[in-house]
């Protein structure tokens, strides 16, 4: 489990397919200070488990699964991504609980300077629009942000200098793909209510 509060960025060294399976290789200094074989780090929002260790370096085990799901697929060396270690009972939660589970990946549309900030604006499956809300939380690259505005397939954000200072957000470009992770609670709300809807439907079908 995570908050989605970055801690820094990493640089990718490789990632490359392996006879059993794929593997990333990243470069990073203050998330590995503690880190221990098998623990779990967000890398760009996605829960990856430590394999081996090598002075600055971190390799992990990746499913396929993993790299058709998420924009991983695209990771090339010297590329940066967003590095996050899991949560300790004193964490200080200042983001949303984020599972690393990427759900899928949104294509950005609109990426520009406003005012003193950023918008970022991003296509995704209208599948997915049902766990947006305005004012609710979203994981992007593993950063927790806060949705401005929602559409039939789109979602915005504002971007704060911080958020862009600490995050590799501020190297993404329009036409690129970024890992996303709805809401929890917003997921289990969903299905709940699509049960109760089937529920009801299957008790008026009995009835007639």
């Amino acid at each position: 489990m995570f908050t989605g509060i970055v801690e820094e960025t990493g640089t990718v060294i490789s990632f490359h397919e392996a006879s059993e399976s794929w593997h990333l290789r990243v470069q990073a200094s203050k998330v590995l200070e503690d880190l221990r074989l098998g623990d779990s780090l967000a890398v760009n929002g996605c829960c990856l488990t430590a394999r081996s260790f090598d002075g600055d370096e971190v390799e992990f085990d990746l499913l396929g699964e993993t790299v058709q799901r998420t924009s991983i697929c695209n990771y090339g060396s010297g590329m940066l991504v967003n590095l996050e270690r899991s949560l300790t009972p004193s964490t200080r939660m200042g983001g949303h609980f984020v599972t690393g589970h990427i759900d899928t990946t949104g294509e950005i549309l609109d990426f520009e300077a406003r005012g003193k900030d950023v918008y970022l604006r991003v296509q995704t499956s209208d599948e997915f629009m049902n766990y947006l809300v305005f004012k609710g939380s979203i994981s992007v690259d593993g950063v927790s942000l806060t949705v401005t505005e929602v559409g039939d397939d789109w979602f915005s954000v504002w971007l704060i200098p911080h958020t862009l200072e600490v995050t590799n957000l501020s190297e993404r470009s329009v036409g690129e793909l970024v890992n996303l992770e709805f809401d929890m609670l917003a997921k289990y709300v969903n299905e709940l209510l699509n049960k109760q809807n089937l529920q009801g439907r299957s008790s008026l079908e009995e009835a007639s």
